[in-house]
């Protein structure tokens, strides 16, 4: 299920810029997995980071860039 929430929020990304801009300007990963929920994407950080394979200090791209997604 997480799987399909992140690649769901991916492509979501691609179509919005308005969102990709707010998820982009999260802070931490905390805050980008609360933003995304505020947004109907439900998945946890650690569920983001089994599905990215990036840990937090890894993410340093813009969630629109991470490759594979």
């Amino acid at each position: 299920m997480a799987q399909q929430e992140v690649t769901r929020l991916f492509r979501a990304v691609q179509e919005d810029p308005n969102l990709r801009d707010l998820l982009n300007s999260a802070p931490d990963l905390a805050e980008l997995v609360q933003l995304a929920e505020s947004h109907g994407y439900h998945f946890t950080m650690a569920e983001w980071q089994a599905v990215t394979n990036f840990s937090v200090e890894e993410l340093v791209c813009d969630v629109s860039e991470i490759p594979g997604i």
